[in-house]
């Protein structure tokens, strides 16, 4: 499972935790502070258009790496997003996501920093992990996501 995050919605310190190195940290409010202080462009949150676009450019950029989506959500400040593994470091692919929404967006218009440096990655090692992490992808479905499963 490939989580990332928009720009500026999830700095280290965040009150709700947050992730560095696969490390899970608790609430800084002073550290969140000083990386709120140091953004050098606002924050994003995604549209609806936004995340349906989104939603295609994975689902796209999949069908060319050649990589089955088992489970996806983008939400209006991060995504999620669980994938076969395929002869790729995990880095690579995110980033091929990574640049495809951006370029998609670009098209739409947008203009700016989109994403925050970085990923984190949860693997699964067996079909009961799997089912976890679709799981809680499916949970993360409302009103702020968009979301396709079984690519």
């Amino acid at each position: 499972m490939l989580t990332w995050a928009t720009y500026g919605t999830w700095l280290q310190g965040d009150r709700r935790g947050w992730v560095k190195k696969g490390a899970i940290y608790d609430v800084n409010p002073a550290l969140e502070n000083v990386n709120r202080q140091q953004m050098k462009f606002r924050a994003v949150m995604l549209t609806k258009e936004q995340r349906i676009c989104a939603v295609r450019a994975i689902n796209d950029e999949a069908i060319g790496l050649g990589q089955k989506i088992y489970a996806l959500v983008v939400c209006d400040n991060h995504i999620h997003l669980v994938a076969q593994n395929i002869n790729l470091p995990i880095g690579r692919v995110v980033s091929h996501y990574k640049h495809a929404i951006r370029l998609a967006l670009q098209k739409e218009g947008f203009n700016g920093k989109l994403w925050t440096k970085g990923f984190d990655k949860r693997y699964c090692m067996n079909d009961n992990e799997l089912a976890v992490k679709i799981a809680y992808i499916r949970g993360h479905m409302n009103t702020n996501a968009e979301i396709t499963i079984n690519h």
